[in-house]
């Protein structure tokens, strides 16, 4: 997913919801942001699955 805001320190409205959507998701592992020139330009999740 690619998506970069308006002004550097500002989430666009949809990258804050799909942020808000994979933290949400997300039990185990890792969600990163990936920012270039201040700005975000990817979303980056990586879940891991715990077998008991």
């Amino acid at each position: 997913m690619a998506a970069t805001t308006e002004q550097p320190g500002k989430l666009s409205e949809e990258l804050e919801q799909r942020l808000r959507m994979a933290l949400k998701e997300i039990r185990f592992g890792t969600v990163t942001l990936v920012i270039q020139d201040g700005k975000v330009i990817q979303l980056d999740k990586s879940e891991k699955i715990r077998i008991q």
